[in-house]
């Protein structure tokens, strides 16, 4: 079933990004196939892999065998938990982006532009999907799919410079047909304030963008408005950078911004130790976040922030609590089994203060949150049952469970007598040991971007840190009910 389906929504995609279509009515069909078919369509981010043991020769980088599997396997496992070109725990970044470009031509064009898609939209990553289409662009294979995947990909003005940096990297270049078609029609998207907080100086700025990609104003408003942009008059937007860079008090510009509620949630969530240093109103704080909006926010974006902001950890628990209410529980019995060893101490990014850590932490909160009846264990050097904790508790529970050394998957899976309907894995798919089929259904998320994972037989392979699992996990329990 799980094959069956994957062809039918790679047709949908296809028909989606058909030349045929104008890029708006790509970019709009598109959206609209996402959320085709059920959860199986909505979470086509999570590529359902059922993978075989084909010999021992291939090895994980802690030593276990590791799986072969096809190039849209490995471009799925090394783009859905990347920040591109940043050094991770057991490669670096730039030979993760290098493995990238070269997995592109080998994947179908519509599976790489959906992919491209699945990225930003669901997984909130910003530059791999700009990646994805600048290789794209480099063969004749994937080309026609390339105006109307960047046109959807493009979310915020400044990664309209990002991607021709990107597309510069190797040397300056003339821009495709289809780039500055995607270009064009991601430019008409952002208003005045969008074009003026992201106007930065850098090698690539938005009015190189704007000539390049010979974009059409699609008003006498927004001709205007990219008349200032050209002329660098366009009226600086009361952005917290913006007031802070003027010698605004520190203090002031924070209070001021959470009465009004002009904060995003993230921005609210990434400056709490900024508000905490500055001495803001405690009592203002815990009111932004008690109407913060969290359908875009990714649990561990709450752990990381109470990290640093212990003092708001309820509010910030109570926010995350909330994305999940109304959520109907899985079924039967739940053992989560979350990788505490130690490179899941290594950072997402070199520029993020969240660790690999943090996203398996916020995945076993939320799965903990769906699940009837539930048991947590870590793993490192040996299996440890957690004690029945919830939110943040359960959180501290996890990363104190014991020492974090190695990564012995395979003896935790030994050592585990308890019986389970479904059997979860959090972890950045390394092991010291070979690991065995599961006793029933089970999962393996797989929160890193490494060359080489573990698991074989029956495992369902889910990549990515996304709270979408907890669908993709239903869907699947339903399908091999």
């Amino acid at each position: 079933m799980p094959r069956a389906h994957h062809g039918a929504h790679t047709r949908w995609i296809l028909n989606a990004l058909s030349p045929n279509r104008t890029p708006e009515e790509r970019a709009d069909r598109i959206h609209d196939v996402s959320w085709k078919e059920g959860a199986m369509a909505r979470l086509n981010i999570l590529k359902l892999s059922h993978l075989g043991f084909r010999g021992a020769a291939l090895r994980a980088h802690e030593g276990a065998p590791a799986a072969v599997i096809s190039a849209e396997e490995q471009l799925r496992r090394a783009v859905l938990a990347c920040m591109l070109w940043e050094n991770e725990f057991y490669e670096d970044g730039e030979s993760i982006a290098t493995r990238i470009s070269a997995l592109v031509p080998r994947v179908a064009a519509e599976t790489v532009a959906a992919l491209a898609v699945e990225a930003r939209e669901r997984m909130k990553l910003r530059h791999v999907p700009l990646l994805l289409v600048r290789e794209m662009a480099r063969y004749e294979t994937h080309r026609g799919l390339v105006a109307a995947t960047l046109a959807r990909v493009i979310q915020r003005a400044d990664e309209l410079a990002e991607f021709l940096a990107i597309y510069w990297k190797d040397g300056r270049q003339p821009l495709s047909a289809q780039v500055k078609k995607g270009l064009a029609a991601a430019f008409t998207r952002f208003d005045s304030y969008a074009l003026a907080k992201y106007n930065r100086e850098g090698a690539v700025k938005l009015r190189d963008v704007l000539f390049l990609s010979h974009a059409k104003p699609v008003s006498s408003e927004q001709a205007l408005v990219w008349r200032q942009l050209i002329d660098g008059t366009l009226p600086s937007p009361e952005t917290w950078e913006v007031r802070l860079s003027r010698g605004e008090q520190k203090r002031e510009v924070w209070e001021s911004m959470l009465r009004e509620n002009s904060l995003g949630a993230l921005a609210l969530l990434r400056n709490l130790r900024n508000m905490q240093a500055a001495g803001v109103d405690e009592a203002l704080v815990r009111h932004a976040l008690e109407l913060i909006r969290v359908e875009r926010v990714l649990p561990f974006r709450f752990l990381a922030a109470a990290r640093y902001a212990p003092q708001w950890e309820p509010e910030l628990e109570q926010a995350m609590f909330a994305s999940v209410i109304g959520q109907a529980p899985f079924a039967g019995r739940t053992v989560l089994l979350v990788d505490v060893s130690g490179s899941m101490g290594a950072r997402l990014s070199s520029r993020s203060e969240m660790l690999r850590m943090d996203a398996a932490a916020g995945l076993a909160v939320l799965l903990r949150e769906v699940s009837a009846k539930v048991s947590v264990y870590t793993f490192s050097d040996a299996l440890k049952a957690v004690s029945p904790r919830r939110g943040f508790a359960l959180r501290d529970a996890i990363v104190h469970s014991q020492p974090h050394g190695g990564t012995q998957l395979g003896r935790a899976l030994g050592e585990l007598r308890e019986s389970y309907d479904r059997l979860v894995i959090i972890t950045d798919e390394q092991s010291h040991d070979r690991v065995p089929a599961p006793r029933g259904r089970g999962y393996v998320i797989n929160v890193a971007s490494a060359r080489n994972g573990v698991g074989y037989g029956v495992w369902t392979h889910i990549d990515g840190w996304s709270e979408a699992v907890v669908d993709y996990i239903r869907a699947t329990d339903a399908g091999s009910a």
